[in-house]
């Protein structure tokens, strides 16, 4: 899904504020650009955390490609950046990559932190290696939300249950992760389906979990049997499980 850049309701860029002031949560202040593919998403995260008066949090930007996030992050200049890992582009990884100096700005860091459905271990690695501060899932509630993006802002690192376990195991080793092509004929999308699949949800709780239809599920599963030379979802579970992909 792809629709225009916004900036906060706004044609051009939001104009740069004051860090730390601001009228919501105790007088503190963050400015945040929301990078989602979905719409629905994003309005609904610009909803739970965005009443600016109440939370402090300054939504000045959305963003639902890799292109539109680069753009509205460099014209903004938030704080923090929420930001998707499956994004039509390159992904959360190829926004990091192109938005570093920004990151290493050292009067001005803009922070990032990964908001994805999926909890999957390489995700996770992959976009804490390209310099995000933490990653959350969407299960994540609204005021921790908020909580997370002000540590995140204070240069913490932050992330939901279980998942930073994936990061210290994966930096304290040296080995690099070992490939598995048949995983990598894959898209990431295709990815989440199958990892969703394997734990037992209908195609109907797919579909809402995914904000996608359930006919676009029925497409993505075709996709994967055919590229994993499998039957059914019986076989879908097997091979997810035994490469500990559930």
């Amino acid at each position: 899904m792809s629709d225009p850049t916004e900036t906060n309701g706004t044609a051009g860029a939001a104009p740069a504020a004051d860090p730390g002031h601001g009228e919501g949560g105790a007088g503190r202040h963050v400015r945040v650009v929301l990078v989602d593919d979905h719409r629905m998403f994003r309005t609904g995260v610009q909803a739970e955390i965005g009443r600016t008066e109440e939370t402090g949090v300054e939504v000045v930007g959305e963003a639902a490609d890799v292109d539109q996030a680069v753009t509205v992050i460099t014209a903004t200049r938030p704080e923090v950046v929420l930001l998707d890992v499956h994004l039509p582009g390159g992904g959360g990884v190829e926004v990091l990559r192109r938005c570093a100096p920004l990151m290493s700005d050292p009067e001005r860091p803009v922070r990032f932190l990964a908001l994805s459905v999926s909890d999957a271990a390489e995700d996770v690695i992959g976009v804490i290696r390209g310099g995000a501060r933490g990653y959350v899932t969407k299960t994540i509630t609204g005021t921790d939300l908020v909580d997370s993006v002000f540590r995140v802002q204070d240069g913490d690192a932050v992330f939901s249950p279980r998942l930073a376990g994936f990061v210290l195991d994966a930096f304290a080793s040296t080995d690099a992760p070992p490939v598995d092509e048949d995983l990598d004929r894959l898209t990431q999308r295709e990815r989440e389906v199958l990892r969703l699949i394997a734990r037992g949800y209908a195609y109907k709780e797919i579909a809402k979990q995914l904000f996608i239809s359930v006919k676009t599920v029925e497409s993505h599963v075709s996709a994967v049997l055919r590229k994993l030379q499998l039957s059914n979802r019986h076989e879908l579970t097997r091979w997810a499980t035994a490469r500990r992909l559930v």
